[in-house]
This record gives structure tokens, sequence and C-alpha cells, in this order.
């Protein structure tokens, strides 16, 4: 996932960096974000409020643009409307210390409906354990980022954020470095595509990170290494300012790599040598692609919009309906599985892995199940992959010990990151 860094906002998630050449949704962003700031600085909440509203609608109602509403409501003199938004907001399995996030929250009347929504909340920030640790990575400075497996090696990829390399873990936890950045910059996507014996993976320069020479900043490159010694195959030079952090791999060998910093989505043939733009116009911040049986769509997940589903042939996209239940931003990781999306989510709240189930035709999302949150060993997660009817994922990465400029926070104690599995439930 590329993590875009937050500026003053009302509630600071909603401010992502964003560029002059950005995509429109982007621009669209900015200026919803632009009319906020300047009804607060103008104590104009009927505006505060139109324009909240407006983003809502944006962010396809999104949990955390319910709070702006509320928020706004609550200044206009409708508390029956805040609470509404309030109440929508936990129905979404969303628990938050609301006069902690703003000082308004603390104006709610005590009562009936405070009492429902302050039970709803707390259950949702009950911890749930459905897995177990699978693998301990006993270096703690690798910031884990993203995984895959290589069935024909019976090991793992990890990719390192911090220590810019893919280290190969055996099932016993034995850990070797499989290959370097060849910029020295951080490594974060990888794919493994089994077939033609190739790994995928990205490295990126984040804008402003102490992570990567200054001199690179705003760079990065599609790389590919052969899948049995690590060997450099082929690197691509991603557009300029653009941040390649997720990838998905389709059967005929196309990669897909999302750009989650400018909002872009772009495809490289199977045997190409160039990326094409697949959607430039209606993501923020796109993240892990999962494909869709079809084979025809992916699903994206936007982490300020929510889930996407794009055609590869026409690049248009539609929105998965959150229905007033389901919270779909937030997600870093994204997989399918037989009529289910697995999803794992760092930018909710709070922070959880959980399995989505679709309908018989995949345009709407039915039950979801919870399968970790608001454990000791869950901190950050990040990304997983699906082994045979295992879900293995990466706990407690340590991208949260680190300040906006990639750097340990000088308060931070690093632990290693984990390996968790969990079962997933029998489909008929």
């Amino acid at each position: 996932m590329i993590r875009s860094t937050p500026s003053v906002a009302a509630f600071g998630w909603l401010l992502l960096a964003a560029h002059a050449y950005a995509a429109p949704a982007t621009e669209q962003l900015q200026q919803l974000q632009g009319g906020l700031r300047q009804a607060r600085a103008a104590n104009d909440w009927p505006a505060y409020l139109a324009t909240a509203t407006k983003l809502q609608t944006f962010l396809n109602a999104a949990p955390r643009s319910l709070l702006e509403v509320s928020r706004a409501q609550l200044h206009v003199g409708n508390t029956d409307a805040a609470l509404q938004a309030l109440s929508q907001f936990a129905a979404m399995g969303q628990a938050a210390d609301l006069p902690g996030l703003a000082q308004e929250f603390a104006t709610l009347p005590q009562g009936p409906a405070l009492q429902r929504l302050q039970e709803r909340m707390s259950a949702n920030a009950r911890p749930v354990a459905l897995g177990a640790s699978a693998l301990v990575l006993a270096d703690a400075g690798l910031l884990a980022e993203d995984l895959d497996y290589d069935r024909s090696g019976k090991r793992f990829l990890v990719s390192s954020i911090r220590e810019r390399k893919i280290v190969a873990l055996s099932r016993h936890g034995r850990s070797t470095d499989f290959a370097r950045s060849p910029d020295g910059w951080p490594m974060v996507a990888l794919r493994i595509d089994a077939q033609h014996g190739r790994v995928w993976a990205t490295e990126v320069a984040f804008q402003g990170s102490a992570l990567a020479p200054a001199a690179d900043w705003g760079r990065s490159a599609l790389l590919c290494f052969e899948l049995t010694t690590g060997t450099l195959v082929h690197r691509i030079e991603a557009p300029h300012a653009a941040a390649l952090g997720d990838l998905v791999i389709t059967p005929r060998g196309d990669v897909i790599a999302s750009d989650g910093e400018g909002g872009g989505l772009y495809r490289l043939p199977a045997g190409g040598t160039a990326l094409q733009v697949l959607n430039s116009t209606d993501l923020v911040s796109p993240q892990t692609p999962a494909l869709h049986p079809d084979g025809r769509q992916v699903f994206v997940p936007d982490y300020v919009r929510g889930i996407a589903v794009l055609d590869l042939a026409s690049g248009e996209l539609r929105w998965l309906s959150m229905q007033g239940r389901f919270a779909l931003s937030g997600i870093d990781g994204l997989y399918f599985q037989h009529g289910r999306l697995i999803a794992v989510q760092n930018g909710t709240l709070p922070e959880r892995v959980v399995l989505f189930t679709l309908d018989p035709t995949f345009d709407h999302i039915v039950a979801e199940t919870v399968i970790e949150r608001s454990t000791a060993t869950l901190g950050d997660p990040t990304h997983g992959v699906i082994v045979g009817n295992d879900f293995y994922y990466i706990a407690n990465s340590g991208w949260d010990l680190l300040d906006e400029h990639g750097a340990l926070k000088s308060d931070a104690h690093p632990s290693p990151p984990r390996i968790m599995r969990v079962q997933l439930p029998r489909t008929s």
C-alpha cells in the first residue's frame, strides 16, 4: 500500500497528498477538502454541512465521511441527524473515542440514543481472533509490506520497506534474502507468476521519504525477478510521480499495478515492455486489485472510496454499495475466493481483517465475518495470500511506528512482524 501523508483537516485522514497532475477524482477530493477548510475557517457550519454531505456522496458513504456529517449536524443544531449518522457509522462495524476525534462530540446529549451508540461501538471494538500465529519474522526492522507463497519452493516471499529487499521465509521460519532493490528504494508490492517462473515486484522512492535518496523522490518501477534465483530480469520505470504500490497477475500473465498516490491503474501486457493506463479518472488511492472470476474484470479497493469493479477492456468501473452496513474503505490487501472477498483493512476503526460474502452475481455484499481485530498480535496489518483453504496475512507490520517521512518515531520500539493464518470457512 502507498500511504499518503495526511495534512491539516477536520479528521486528518481525509487529506491525502495530491499533485497538480492528479486524476480528476483526486482533484474532486481536493476541492471538497478545500471547501471544508474554508467553511470551518469562516465558522460557516451550514456550508460545512453542505460540503460534508457532498463528500459523503463522493466517498460512497464510507464510515469516516459520516463523522464529518455528524459533526456538522451538531453545529447546526440537528442533534437527531448527528446521532443518526453516528449510528450508521457504528452499524458498519466501527468504533471510536468520539470526543477524542473532535471536541464537538463531547456535546452529544446523554440519553438512551447515546447509550445505544456507545454500547454498539464497544461491541465493535471487542477483540476477535479466528486466526493464529503461523510464523514470526526474526528481523523487527523489516517493515514487512507484501507477501506471496511459492508453492514449488514451499516458502513465503515478503517485501521489506525499510530494508529495501525481498526475503524468503521457509515454512519452518528460516529467513534468507531473495532479492534487493536495484535502486536502493523501499520494496513494496510482490506477486509470483508461477506459470512463467517469475516474481513481479515494485520499488518506490516515496516523495519526501527518508527511505530513498531525495534525488529519486517521486519515482517507482516495476521489477521482474527469476523465481528460482532472484536474478533481476526486467525493470520498467513507472510514469513520473506515480507510486506503484500493489499488484495482481492475470491468468494470461498481464500485470495490473495500482498507483496509490496518483490514483492510476496500469497494465503491463504479458511479454510487454511498457505500462498501459487502465483508468486514471475515477480512483483516488487504489490498492491491491483482486481478480474477478469472469477474467474480464478486477475488484479494485480504493482506500477512501471503497471497492470498485473495473472492466479490463474499457477501463470503466462501478462501485459496490456499502449499504450502510459494510465498511469497504481503508482496504490495503484484497483477495477473492469462492464468491468471497478477504480484506485487510488498516484504515478502519478498528483495523481488522474481514471476509465479505458476495451474492451469486458478485454485484453486492450480503454478509461479513471479522477474522481479526483489536488483538495484541494484529498491530498494523497489510497484505495476505490464499494458500489452499488458508489465508495468511502480515500482522504487526510496523507502519504505525514511522513518522510522515518514513523514519522511526523517537519512541518506537519495533517488534517482529508476524504471519497469521486462518482457515477459511468452507463454501457449499
